[in-house]
C-alpha cells in the first residue's frame, strides 16, 4: 500500500516536532516555526489556532512514532519475556547511541516545561500509559496470569524506562538504558520464578 506524500500540515508538524525538541517548547517561536517550515502565517493558523495546539499535535505524532517503532520490534510470543523487556532497553541504549539529535523523553521534558496545559499533559499520560501497556502484552506472553500481578511488574517496568530515560537526559550518554535492561531482566526472571504453580 503507497503511502501518502506528506501534507503542508505534516510538514507543519514535523518542523516544529525538530525544533520543540532540539531546542525546547518555550524556546521556540510561532515566527521561528513559520520560516523553518517556509508556510505563510496565515496557512499556519488555518491547521493550527494557536501554539498549544502545535505543541499537542507534536507530541501526538510523536507518541505514533514511538509506539508504532516499540511494537514494530517487539511482542514476539516465541520470545522468553526477560529477552523481549531487554529488547525494550536495546532499543533505547541504540537510539541514544546513534541518534546524536537524542536528548531523552520528549514527554517528559514538555510537560517540565508546559505542564499547566492539560492538554500536554494529558498526551505524555496516555504515552506512559501506552509504554506501559506494551510491558504488559510481554509479560501477558509468559501465560494465563493474574491481571493484578502483571500491572504490578509493568508498572516496576515503566519505572525503569523512564528512570532510563531521565538518567540519559543528564548524563549525555546511552549507559542508563543498558542498566536499566539488565535490572529489567532481573526483574522479569525473578517474577517469573516465584509464579504460582511454578517449581
Amino acid at each position: 500500500m503507497e503511502t501518502a506524500p506528506p501534507t503542508l500540515r505534516d510538514r507543519i508538524i514535523d518542523v516544529s516536532s525538530a525544533l520543540f525538541y532540539s531546542e525546547g517548547i518555550r524556546g521556540v517561536g510561532i515566527d521561528r516555526i513559520i520560516d523553518a517550515s517556509g508556510v505563510a502565517k496565515a496557512t499556519l493558523y488555518k491547521h493550527f489556532r494557536s501554539k498549544d495546539e502545535l505543541v499537542v499535535a507534536y507530541l501526538k505524532s510523536r507518541h505514533q512514532r514511538v509506539i508504532e517503532s516499540l511494537k514494530s520490534h517487539l511482542l514476539s510470543p516465541s520470545l522468553p519475556p526477560q529477552d523481549q523487556v531487554m529488547q525494550v532497553f536495546g532499543l533505547l541504549e541504540n537510539k541514544a547511541e546513534s541518534d546524536e539529535t537524542f536528548r531523552g523523553c520528549a514527554f517528559l521534558m514538555a510537560v517540565s516545561e508546559y505542564g499547566n496545559n492539560a492538554e500536554v499533559v494529558e498526551v505524555a499520560r496516555r504515552h506512559k500509559a501506552c509504554v506501559r501497556d506494551i510491558f504488559s502484552e510481554i509479560l501477558g506472553n509468559a501465560g494465563p496470569l493474574p491481571a493484578t500481578d502483571i500491572a504490578d511488574i509493568a508498572g516496576q517496568l515503566a519505572l525503569l524506562y523512564d528512570g532510563a530515560l531521565a538518567q540519559i537526559m543528564v548524563q549525555r550518554t546511552s549507559a542508563p538504558a543498558a542498566v536499566a535492561g539488565r535490572c529489567a531482566a532481573a526483574l522479569v526472571s525473578a517474577w517469573m520464578a516465584r509464579r504460582p504453580g511454578d517449581t
